[in-house]
């Protein structure tokens, strides 16, 4: 199991990218950039700065109509510089969608998600949570949420089972919401796996492979065949 649990953390590890900028770097650049802190740091904003903001939503409606719709394409845009690990504009962009939409959770997935990238863990929680707060059945957050938890109860070579249960309990309310979502099927299928629940392991592989199985790794594969027979 302990092979396992170092294979799956390989697969599931969600601080791996080649950084352009460490977090020190990050984090001092930031305290002097409001554009590189969650909701520009609350800082009160000159004339120069509230004239672009105003110019940008206008010419944001212009295309979306409204703000709401705005901010989501923002974000869905924003998450391509964020995989790209253009850390810098994905910050800015996410800030501009929360411009647009202050109430908007998936902003707040965003900022967790910049969080993820750097292994700041602690801080992308309490954006998740701020994002739930707003949204509590929001499946995305839900279960990146979830996944950092996982990711530490395989980092800590499952010595802290409480996590791997914290994982499960936020994976099983984002299936609730959305039991179409591969990333959550594929995660709670693992999650299964490694607490040796064979029926629920193969259940949600099962619903993530008719869907279309994206994410399952032949990695995965092998080892549940092999330990669910």
């Amino acid at each position: 199991m302990k092979r396992y649990l170092t294979l799956l953390f390989c697969l599931m590890c969600f601080v791996s990218y080649a950084q352009k900028i460490n977090y020190i770097n990050w984090k001092t650049e930031a305290s002097n950039d409001i554009r590189l802190q969650p909701e520009y740091g609350h800082a009160v904003k000159t004339k120069e700065q509230i004239a672009a903001d105003d110019e940008l939503i206008a010419t944001v409606l212009k295309q979306d109509r409204t703000r709401r719709k705005g901010s989501d394409h923002l974000i869905n845009l924003e998450f391509k510089y964020l995989y790209n690990s253009d850390m810098r504009t994905a910050m800015s962009r996410f800030n501009q969608a929360y411009l647009l939409d202050p109430k908007n959770e998936n902003v707040y997935w965003g900022y967790g998600a910049v969080y993820v990238m750097f292994g700041d863990k602690e801080e992308a929680i309490r954006q998740y949570d701020k994002g739930l707060s707003i949204n509590p059945n929001s499946a995305v957050i839900l279960t990146d949420k979830a996944t950092i938890y996982f990711a530490e109860f395989q980092q800590e070579q499952g010595k802290f089972p409480e996590k791997l249960e914290k994982a499960l309990t936020l994976l099983n309310a984002s299936y609730k919401v959305d039991p179409k979502n591969l990333n959550t099927l594929y995660k709670l299928s693992i999650c299964y796996f490694l607490i040796q629940d064979c029926a629920n392991a193969w259940k949600y592989y099962k619903d993530c492979q008719a869907l279309g199985g994206t994410p399952i790794s032949p990695d995965f594969t092998t080892a549940l065949k092999r330990q669910c027979k």
